[in-house]
């Protein structure tokens, strides 16, 4: 479900913001001709298609004065005029990624290199922008936003009521988790004002996290954590004027504390602010276009479901953003209400709408607008869901859709597209290791220049995908690598790999994925037969009705359909009936505990990662999208949860947890150990003390995990044929 990146891909369940994982993150220069990039300490800028390379900054340019090594190069931004170079270093994490440090900026023409915000604590500066007139800088620190000029380092402080609680220009921690909400703050084109997010998590109760390590005396570490059932932080949005530091509140409807604004940006001009709404609930949404002056807010779409209506990070491989064109006179926008995963253009004013992308298939993830030659490009897969090409569709709905991706290369693509569709970095894919990556200009797909080719590598362990039909008509798509030295005469023990919730999905063709990662050894040599199937309600593009079946079904509809994928699998002659384990992190640990408990017939064995054992402990933003609200209807709750029905364990089980997850909290797991032991249910446990939801913190802890993950399997599920 869940998150930890919501996604762990580590585990091999590869989420998305499409349906899967993007190209390499490239620095484009606005023309799109052009992409900056760090090589050997030096920033450079390459121009394509002969990949010149302009060296922008030496290494040697970025040694502060009194020093004598350059500066460690986090991130970087070369700003619009190209005569400064914006330095971010010495980074923080903040929950999921480092977005917390010390901003530098060099002027390429006198070759000043000043520190901004000196006055300021030590790595606390956040989302640092140069203003579109090259003249500023705008920083958030301790929770407030400054503005920095860079001729005389002078700094203004433009809000003043920041606290731990009262966020400005960032967000709190569910937020960031669910909504994929970061940089909380955006210039005008104008460099007059700042446009920004204010969250009030002061409501929001503490979860305590308990430190028994790193100090003689356990201490707290408290996270503002919204439970299911509980009220959101209130959010709004305001401008502040740089100059006078007066900000000006959008006078969005409704209850602030009964909905979300997960997406804002100034509305292709400096006089407006457009923003989404979502209601609590997450099956309303509405847009408004704001006056930045007085505040007044004008609704000019909205849009209903009768399950959920998912935010911008789930068809973007960019969360911020308004996709504007026509001169700002339309917008873009993505929608599922005819039942597939559509591109539509509105009208500003909301009265007019056109569909662009016809027909019965999804549009993944948008990855760049043409607008000069009129054409959106985008991920798709009209014929196989479990592949992924690119696409072009012209933006005036007229037309037919063109495959852009070689039809000779059947499986998985990737792009990183620049902003005028002119040029891409690809990589391909396939389940059997074939695999290319290159530079390609578009749309003809030429290659300009080739990074590796493995076109005809086979991967050795020979994976192969297959589908089958459950007793309830659900045909679903799986992966399978079988044992070496395989005898079909002889039975062999299953893995089965799960994830099966609505962030992510585990099969597709492709080379990455497929096979159990957490294995420490070769699980084929070993004798296992390995095998993941894809469960409805996971985000696959076969339109919304395979996506949203799961609403207020999530730990029932996907337990359901890998079970019956069991039922069949165990059929199969060269599988042993009595040695099928199942594993998974996260939701997939979530998942483990139920088949486990719901089907106990056909588990022998299972390892579950940092499960949600109670769905009623987890953060309200993702619960109540597919689940509803609890004091509404707490009946998919109860029937969703795993530790509700721990009475019914009756193969092997192995739980392992951080105490310091802050996204899946360990207290679900004591929950589920209270309920194991209260009906004498033997099963192992293994905690980590102070890891987070990825378990990767501190010297050894991933092998040690891994080790555990595989003496448990060879230990209560016996490898090899018989």
């Amino acid at each position: 479900m869940l998150h930890s990146f919501k996604k762990i891909f580590l585990m091999g369940c590869v989420l998305l913001t499409g349906i899967f994982a993007g190209a390499q993150t490239i620095k484009w220069v606005s023309d799109g001709k052009s992409y900056y990039s760090q090589s050997n300490g030096d920033l450079t800028k390459i121009d394509l298609p002969g990949f010149t390379t302009n060296v922008m900054v030496k290494a040697a340019q970025l040694t502060p004065q009194g020093q004598s090594k350059p500066l460690t190069v986090k991130d970087f931004k070369i700003s619009s005029d190209g005569k400064l170079a914006l330095i971010y270093t010495n980074s923080k994490r903040v929950w999921r990624r480092e977005t917390r440090g010390d901003y530098w900026i060099l002027n390429l023409e006198s070759n000043s290199l000043k520190q901004l915000g000196k006055s300021l604590p030590e790595s606390s500066l956040m989302f640092a922008k140069i203003s579109p007139d090259n003249k500023s800088v705008a920083y958030v620190s301790k929770h407030n936003i400054y503005v920095e000029d860079i001729a005389t380092n002078t700094i203004r402080q433009l809000t003043t009521d920041g606290t731990d609680r009262l966020i400005n220009g960032t967000f709190d921690w569910v937020y960031e988790e669910e909504f994929d909400c970061r940089d909380g703050f955006r210039w005008s084109d104008d460099s007059k004002s700042i446009a920004y997010w204010q969250i009030d998590a002061r409501q929001i109760r503490n979860f305590y996290m308990i430190n028994n390590t790193d100090s003689v005396y356990s201490y707290i570490i408290p996270v503002e954590y919204p439970k299911v059932g509980e009220d959101p932080s209130p959010c709004k949005v305001g401008v502040v004027n740089v100059a006078t530091a007066k900000t000006t509140w959008m006078d969005v409807p409704g209850d602030s504390r009964q909905h979300y604004i997960p997406r804002m940006e100034w509305a292709a001009n400096s006089s407006e602010i457009v923003l989404e709404q979502l209601n609590r609930k997450q099956n309303q949404s509405k847009v408004f276009i704001c006056n930045a002056q007085t505040g007044v807010a004008s609704q000019v779409y909205t849009e209903t479901s009768n399950a959920w209506i998912d935010v911008k990070h789930r068809w973007s491989d960019d969360p911020e953003g308004w996709e504007w064109i026509n001169n700002g006179k339309e917008f873009l926008w993505v929608s599922e209400k005819d039942g597939w995963r559509h591109l539509y253009r509105i009208s500003r004013d909301g009265k007019k709408e056109t569909l662009i992308t016809k027909g019965n298939y999804d549009m993944m993830t948008l990855k760049a607008i043409d607008e000069k030659g009129g054409f959106a490009y985008f991920l798709a897969s009209p014929d196989n869901p479990i592949q992924q090409y690119l696409y072009r569709v012209n933006l005036n709905g007229k037309g037919k859709l063109e495959k852009v991706s070689p039809a000779s290369q059947q499986g998985t693509h990737t792009y990183n597209v620049s902003p005028n569709g002119a040029y891409a970095f690809h990589s391909f894919s396939n389940h059997i290791g074939a695999g290319l990556t290159e530079w390609v200009s578009l749309p003809k797909h030429e290659s300009v220049k080739e990074v590796s080719n493995r076109l005809t590598y086979v991967d050795p362990r020979h994976p192969r995908l297959f589908r089958i039909t459950t007793e309830d008509g659900v045909t679903m798509d799986g992966w399978m690598i079988l044992p070496k030295n395989f005898d079909s005469t002889k039975d062999y023990p299953v893995i089965f790999h799960v994830y099966g919730e609505p962030a992510g999905v585990q099969v597709k063709d492709a080379a990455r994925g497929i096979g159990l990662s957490l294995y420490a050894g070769d699980a084929a040599a070993d004798g296992y037969i390995q095998i993941a199937v894809e469960n409805r309600g996971t985000p696959y593009p076969r339109g919304a009705e395979w996506r949203k079946s799961i609403y207020q079904k999530v730990g029932q509809l996907n337990i359901r359909d890998q079970a019956m994928a069991c039922k069949i699998i165990r059929q199969w002659p060269f599988v042993d009936s009595t040695r099928i384990g199942v594993s998974g992190w996260s939701g997939g640990g979530s998942t483990t505990l139920s088949l486990l408990f719901k089907y106990p017939e056909y588990y022998q064995a299972g390892v579950s990662i940092a499960p949600v054992a109670n769905r009623l402990l987890y953060d309200n933003i993702y619960e109540e999208r597919y689940m509803g609200l609890p004091q509404e209807d707490i009946k998919p709750y109860i029937d969703g949860s795993p530790v509700n029905f721990a009475k019914n364990l009756k193969g092997k089980l192995l739980v392992i947890h951080g105490t310091g997850d802050d996204n899946v909290h360990y207290q679900g797991t004591e929950q589920l150990i209270n309920e194991l032991v209260k009906y004498g249910k033997q099963f192992q446990m293994f905690a980590y003390p102070n890891r987070s939801h990825s378990i990767n913190e501190g010297e050894g802890t991933s092998a040690h995990l891994r080790k555990m993950y595989t003496d448990f399997f060879k230990t209560n599920l016996p490898p090899g044929g018989r």
